[in-house]
């Protein structure tokens, strides 16, 4: 990587920039990805929405919004669109009818997993082209990055909810 031009800012920290730079590079492999599996498009906020349904199982609006960041109308509006496509689907709560809960479609996981499929082509692509000595170190060096990214995006455990 670090072919960034003069001037341009820099952390102070080299694994910070090289970091930044490599996930600039995946936005646009990402993005590319996406927009090639499915019909209708979903956008890139929808996707979001899709992977933290997927990785925390059933969830409701408002554990889903504070994952996101995002206000209770931006969720809510996220969620309407990917019901009309047909991967998400809302449930009322099993102890409290006003909680809606939300679960992927089978269209919903067979889109995340056409998606995982496509990026995880592209990136071998790439990987095949990095010796075996780097591709070891960059898959060590990912297994701590991703628990201290993952950590955050995780819902406490509960006990399971009944069906």
């Amino acid at each position: 990587m670090s072919q960034r031009p003069i001037g341009s800012p820099r952390p102070a920290e080299p694994a910070v920039a090289e970091m930044s730079e490599l996930i600039e590079l995946l936005e646009v492999v990402w993005e590319r990805s996406r927009d090639t599996v499915s019909a209708p498009p979903v956008s890139s906020a929808q996707a979001r929405v899709l992977f933290l349904v997927d990785g925390n199982g059933e969830m409701n609006l408002r554990e889903l919004g504070r994952l996101l960041e995002a206000a209770p109308p931006s969720v809510t509006r996220l969620c309407d669109r990917l019901q009309a496509v047909g991967f998400l689907e809302r449930h009322p709560g099993s102890d409290d009818r006003r909680e809606v809960l939300l679960r992927l479609t089978p269209g919903g996981r067979a889109y995340l997993e056409r998606l995982r499929a496509s990026r995880q082509e592209a990136l071998a692509r790439a990987m095949a082209a990095m010796s075996p000595a780097s591709r070891t170190a960059l898959a060590a060096g990912l297994v701590g990055f991703c628990s201290a990214v993952t950590t955050p995006l995780r819902l406490p455990s509960q006990p399971p909810r009944t069906a």
